[in-house]
Parts: C-alpha cells; structure tokens; sequence
C-alpha cells in the first residue's frame, strides 16, 4: 500500500545461504503512473495483492513447457527440463549441490500442486519459457554436477536417470546463448543481472 500510494519502501533480500531475509540498501518509490512488477512463483495468487483491483493488474504466467520428444512415443518429460534447470541455477546462485536440489524436489513439486498450479488459469497471458537447443546448454553445466552424487546417496538413482537422458544430447558453446535470453538466469552473464561471484559448494 505504501509503494502504491507513492511513497519511499525499503525492500528486504533473500539470503538462500543464511535461509532468512536480510535487510537491504535498496529503496524504491514509483510515480503516478508507473507500473509495479511483480515476480515470483506466487504472483498469480490474488492473496499475494488484496489491496489492488483486479481490473489494475495484468498477469503473466512463465513456464518452461518442453516441446521435445525422443521419439514418437517418448517425450522429455516437463518436469525434468525444469529440475535440471534449477539444479545449474542452484549451484551457482546458492552453492547447492545436486543432491540438494534433488532431495528438495519433491517438496518444490507439491508446493507447485497446491499453491502455483491452481492459480495458472486466472493469468491474463501465458508464456512459454522452454528452448529447444536450451538442455545442449544446459548438459555442460549439469553432468559434472550429477556425477558428483555418490552410489550411496538416496539421490542418485535419479541423477543416473538425468545422466542417461542427456547422452541423447550434443553439448552446445554457451558463447552461442545471446546475453539477453531467459536461459542466461540458470547459467550466467545475462544483461539483465548484476553478477555476484560464485558460490563455494
């Protein structure tokens, strides 16, 4: 309400490696006229924005629905594009490993059924963030991480099943990515982001 009524707000930060928020520096304050942009995985849920009329906001929900198949029969399953994904992402943003990101997935999947899915039909556009050419990126990044999972781990029966689906790829040169594509979020050097250094494991 503050922010909407026009005046200064400091926004607090996520700190993925402490788990808690922590303050920030960060002040914003918007004029008259000036869209707020909202982000994140809980946008769509009308709990999130009470205080402002629907017919003032204008929703958009981004997912990465895969168009690849193996074959006639076998498709790359959604789901895994999205896992993968996030397990680049999570070690270089929060010094996760891939047994991390696998052990939580599950958790990130039934939060998705109860608090993100539900929601998907009141966006007013939907987009479709999947690349094609994005898992020949995406498999330089990720198969050092996988092969790190030990034969005693619980998660490693799905990092072999990760690693046997990516033997079907032909890794391709990130210089090939364009600095402004939404692939840049998971492995780096996107225009759009102020780069902090990498995470220690």
């Amino acid at each position: 309400r503050a922010l909407i009524a026009g005046k200064p707000v400091q926004l607090p930060r996520y700190s993925f490696i402490k788990g808690a928020r922590e303050k920030s520096d960060r002040i914003l304050q918007i004029t008259k006229d000036q869209p707020i942009l909202i982000e994140g995985i809980h946008g769509l849920n009308e709990r999130l924005t009470p205080s402002v009329p629907k017919h003032e906001k204008f929703k958009i929900y981004v997912s990465a629905l895969t168009q690849l198949n193996m074959d006639e029969h076998n498709r790359i399953p959604t789901t895994d594009n999205r896992m993968i994904r996030r397990i680049v992402r999570d070690h270089r943003t929060r010094g996760y490993s891939a047994t991390n990101t696998i052990a939580i997935w599950p958790s990130v999947r039934r939060g998705e059924e109860r608090h993100i899915f539900p929601f998907q039909e009141e966006a007013d556009v939907m987009f479709n963030s999947a690349l094609v050419y994005e898992l020949a990126i995406l498999k330089s990044y990720v198969e050092p991480l996988l092969k790190q999972v030990r034969p005693d781990d619980p998660a490693h029966v799905e990092a072999k099943r990760l690693l046997k689906m990516l033997q079907y790829f032909v890794p391709m040169d990130e210089s090939e990515v364009p600095l402004n594509s939404i692939l840049r979020e998971f492995i780096g050097n996107s225009c759009f982001y102020k780069e902090q250094a990498p995470l220690a494991n």
